[in-house]
C-alpha cells in the first residue's frame, strides 16, 4: 500500500472533531439541567418558595389580619 492510499479524505479530516464537540455540548446541557433540577428540589424541600410567596402576599394572614378585615369591609 502506498502512503497516499492510507491518508484520510479531505472532508473526513475537517470533521474529525465534530462528534467530540457535539458530545461535549450535549454533556454540558445535560449537566446544567441536572444542576438546575437539584437546585429546584432543594428550594422545594426547604419550603423556600412557600415562604417567599407568603412574605410577598399583599394580605399575609399572620402579620396583617386586621388590615385584611378592614380591606374586606371597605371594599
Amino acid at each position: 500500500m502506498t502512503r497516499a492510499s492510507l491518508r484520510a479524505p479531505r472532508g473526513a479530516r475537517r470533521e474529525a472533531g465534530q462528534s467530540t464537540v457535539e458530545y461535549a455540548l450535549v454533556t454540558v446541557a445535560f449537566l446544567s439541567m441536572i444542576v438546575g433540577l437539584a437546585a429546584l428540589w432543594r428550594m422545594l424541600d426547604a419550603a423556600a418558595l412557600v415562604e417567599h410567596a407568603l412574605a410577598s402576599a399583599s394580605h399575609h394572614v399572620q402579620a396583617s389580619a386586621p388590615g385584611g378585615v378592614a380591606d374586606v369591609f371597605l371594599y
